[in-house]
């Protein structure tokens, strides 16, 4: 924008104009005035303001909107924000997200799922642009082995989204959205090294394949193979690992813009751990203990407009899952295939009104070498098949108001016919500087319960069903309030505050009363998740910019005869975040933290005398980076800065992992005995924190950006 501007009437002396405007830094410039001649200012440049900026988002409608427009409430997490706490996979990254907590489900080979607002992994749903890649039992491996040198933002969505995306988008979605080949750097490399002597590395490249095709090539590569014992249990501290990960994106220019893209994924991973004697010659024998995991996994998703019809567009995806594991001497062989297909139509049917139309189906099948899918004789692999439909209107009644309603039918090949509605509400100010929005919603998911379920492999726990198992079902309502302001000085302050409360029926619980199985039935009763959470986020003009995040939650079943909270769900929680930069210097310095309260912890019997619930705890990282020229960064920092692991007691009778000096009586329960006084059996899912301690990392990064055309 050019403009002149002229002040009359102004008095000989020093002054400072003052410019400003949305989405840029306040600019302060000094003048002085000696007498009555024109003033120039010259051609004046003013800084973005990344906080202020109105980010599109697309999770929340499954359409390109504004941030500030769009009905449903989205998070989003950039490339940078994961940057300042560099990590080898996304499960790790994602402890500082407010309200998100990656949670380990084993102490031996560390497998984990993710919470939303205490909701267990099968309740979040994880989409790669926009495609679900990840359920059942790849659910801890679809965050690992992403190059995050690849990654443009995370959405985040907390609370039912079925309505648009089906069964399993219960508690939240987690879309990773990949970067373009026409942003993405020409080359991006990534190399992290560890005290714990872990290794990381991505490599990302994008180029041009003829005059239409373009091209994003990622790979990463992370190994881990010291074993380490600072707990002296006997068992390594943390997983071993060696694993290997491709990803590759085509997509091609077409007439009037139609898209055309197809990305694939290959991870391959060899895990173990376990006794620190251990070697592959023990795998899957009963003279040294070891959790081993072998997995293949590929992964396709695709994007294509339809030629003659404007806005009509068809999606799919398709993963394949190989596990071959050894549980000490339990043996455990699975295969998961899905398939996804999804037809929408997007429509404005008036100046007020856009439609979304769309068709859904998706394929599974799933078998495994244990009683679950077959016996000895007989083997029965479960197959869903899950034809789907939904609607979504979008009405702008006016410049304040706008109104989200939806309606999905599924038809589940084993339950039947299933209906998710969701209506949501949102006001705006004038300035677009304040939203608050009010959603109501139906959730829905068919559990697939595998004897993949590491107490079942591990605990020598029988997986018990008492009945066929029907549907979870939820309602939502969530009340959320996004305002930004804009203070004096070129500061910036963006405030996220939201309270929810979502009621279950039918919930599956897992029940561990017995120490010998896991017994899986629907809920008779209800359960409930209740809470607030508040991210604040602020941008100074100093270049410091800080984020405080925090969650206060009530998550507990109302069985028949009891009212009790789930195990290993915290009801409060924080994350924290100081970021500064020194221009001059080209030097940055990021600090980040979490802090959880106390979970309650699965004990193996009246006589365990180890603690019923966690401690308070805390992981606080600290990083530096030093800019060089053409495209250089050199980067180095501390993670776990208090050292903080669990208790070294967290392995039940790792000394005795194959319950050979374990007495039992004729109903299968433990004896205690002068050798076993607290009747305890060997059990390594007594765990609410990473056994790793403080360690120190340094890392090198390079981006060849592309010559803008």
């Amino acid at each position: 924008m050019k403009g002149k501007f002229k002040l009359d009437g102004i008095s000989i002396g020093e002054y400072v104009i003052r410019i400003s405007s949305i989405g840029f830094h306040v600019k302060n410039i000094p003048i002085s005035v000696h007498g009555t001649s024109d003033l120039e200012l010259g051609d004046v440049v003013m800084e973005v303001n990344q906080n202020s900026l109105d980010e599109v988002v697309i999770t929340g409608t499954m359409r390109p909107m504004s941030r500030t427009d769009s009905p449903v409430p989205v998070e989003i997490y950039t490339a940078k924000f994961f940057q300042a706490n560099p990590s080898p996979s996304l499960f790790e990254g994602l402890q500082n997200v407010n309200g998100v907590r990656p949670q380990l489900n084993c102490n031996v080979c560390n497998t984990g799922d993710i919470h939303i607002n205490g909701l267990e992994g099968p309740y979040t749903m994880i989409l790669m642009d926009g495609m679900p890649i990840v359920s059942g039992l790849s659910s801890v491996y679809g965050l690992s082995g992403i190059p995050q040198s690849l990654i443009e933002r995370i959405e985040i969505v907390k609370g039912p989204a079925s309505t648009l995306y089906g069964s399993e988008a219960v508690g939240g979605v987690i879309n990773v959205i990949t970067k373009d080949p026409d942003s993405a750097p020409l080359l991006s490399t990534d190399l992290m090294l560890s005290s714990w002597k872990e290794i990381n590395m991505d490599i990302g490249v994008s180029a041009k394949l003829g005059k239409k095709s373009k091209m994003l090539l990622g790979i990463n590569y992370f190994l881990y193979d010291d074993a380490k014992d600072v707990n002296e249990d006997g068992f390594t501290d943390i997983t071993l690992q060696n694993r290997v990960s491709f990803f590759q994106k085509w997509t091609l220019k077409r007439k009037l813009n139609k898209p055309l893209s197809v990305a694939l994924r290959y991870i391959w991973e060899d895990r173990w751990g376990g006794d620190m004697d251990w070697t592959p010659a023990y795998r899957g024998g009963n003279e040294i203990y070891a959790e081993s995991i072998q997995i293949n996994r590929w992964e396709m998703i695709g994007k294509y407009g339809i030629p003659g019809v404007q806005d009509l567009e068809l999606h799919i995806g398709a993963n394949g899952h190989l596990q071959d594991a050894a549980y000490g001497s339990t043996l455990f062989n699975g295969s998961q295939y899905v398939l996804y297909g999804q037809l929408t139509w997007a429509k404005s049917w008036s100046k007020r009104h856009e439609l979304l139309s769309g068709l859904a189906y998706r394929y599974s099948y799933y078998n495994d070498d244990t009683f679950a899918t077959g016996d000895l004789i007989h083997d029965d692999p479960s197959i869903t098949s899950l034809p789907g439909f939904f609607l979504q209107d979008e009405w702008r009644m006016n410049e304040h108001w706008t109104v989200l309603s939806g309606l999905r039918w599924d038809h589940n090949s084993l339950h039947g016919n299933i209906f998710t509605p969701r209506l949501n509400l949102k006001r705006s100010s004038a300035d677009k500087m304040t939203s608050l929005r009010w959603s109501f919603g139906n959730g829905y998911r068919v559990a697939n319960v595998f004897t993949e379920d590491h107490a079942a492999l591990t605990g020598a726990r029988e997986v018990v069903f008492t009945e066929d198992l029907a549907p979870e079902r939820s309602w939502n309502t969530n009340l959320n309030l996004l305002k930004k302001f804009s203070i004096q000085n070129g500061n910036f302050i963006t405030l996220d505050m939201s309270a929810w409360y979502t009621r279950f029926s039918q919930r599956i619980l897992p029940d561990y009363s017995d120490p010998n199985k896991i017994i899986y039935s629907n809920l008779e009763g209800y359960s409930v998740s209740r809470g607030m959470t508040m991210n604040l986020d602020m941008t100074w003009n100093n270049g410091l910019t800080t984020m405080v995040g925090i969650t206060a939650m009530d998550v507990f079943v109302q069985a028949t005869e009891k009212r009790f909270r789930p195990l290993l769900t915290e009801q409060y929680s924080a994350v924290w975040r100081a970021s500064y930069t020194f221009p001059s210097l080209l030097l940055s310095m990021d600090y980040t933290a979490n802090l959880y309260g106390p979970m309650l912890l699965p004990l193996l019997g009246p006589l365990d005398e180890r603690p019923g619930a966690s401690p308070w705890w805390s992981t606080q990282n600290i990083k530096l980076g030093k800019q060089f020229s053409h495209g250089i960064n050199l980067y180095a920092g501390i993670k776990n800065i208090l050292d903080y692991t669990p208790p070294g007691n967290s392995i039940a009778r790792p000394f005795d992992p194959f319950d050979q000096e374990v007495n039992f009586d004729a109903q299968g329960q433990v004896i205690a005995t002068a050798a076993n006084p607290q009747a305890l059996s060997f059990d390594p899912g007594y765990v609410f924190a990473p056994n790793q301690g403080r360690r120190y990392f340094i890392g090198l990064s390079y981006a060849l950006d592309r010559v803008r055309e």
